[in-house]
C-alpha cells in the first residue's frame, strides 16, 4: 500500500476568485481562543498576503483570515457557526462572493 503523503509537499492551496459585483461584506472579529485545539480542514494559497482557512472544533466551525507577511501576522475570525452554515460562507468566499 503506497502513501500519499509526497504530495502535500506539492499542494499551495486553492486561490480565491475576484470580487464580484454586490459581494458580501464580512464582519471579521478579532481572535478569541475557544477551543484548545482548532482544526484546520481547507486553506488558501498562500502565495498572497491575504489567505484564508476553514476551521473546526468542537463541532461548530468558523473561517480565519490571515493578513500580512513575515513576522506581522493580523488573524480576524468571523463568528462561529454551524458546519453547514461556515461551508456556505467559506464557498462563497472562494467563489468571490464574500470578503
Amino acid at each position: 500500500m503506497s502513501t500519499l503523503g509526497h504530495l502535500a509537499a506539492y499542494y499551495h492551496g486553492i486561490h480565491v476568485a475576484p470580487l464580484r459585483d454586490g459581494h458580501e461584506v464580512l464582519h471579521w472579529r478579532p481572535r478569541v481562543p475557544r477551543f484548545d485545539r482548532v482544526r484546520v480542514r481547507e486553506h488558501t494559497c498562500e502565495c498572497e498576503p491575504l489567505t484564508y482557512e476553514f476551521c473546526t472544533a468542537g463541532g461548530v466551525a468558523f473561517i480565519r483570515r490571515r493578513r500580512g507577511e513575515g513576522k506581522k501576522i493580523t488573524l480576524r475570525e468571523t463568528e462561529w457557526l454551524l458546519t453547514a452554515e461556515a461551508e456556505r460562507l467559506w464557498t462563497a468566499i472562494l467563489t468571490g462572493w464574500a470578503c
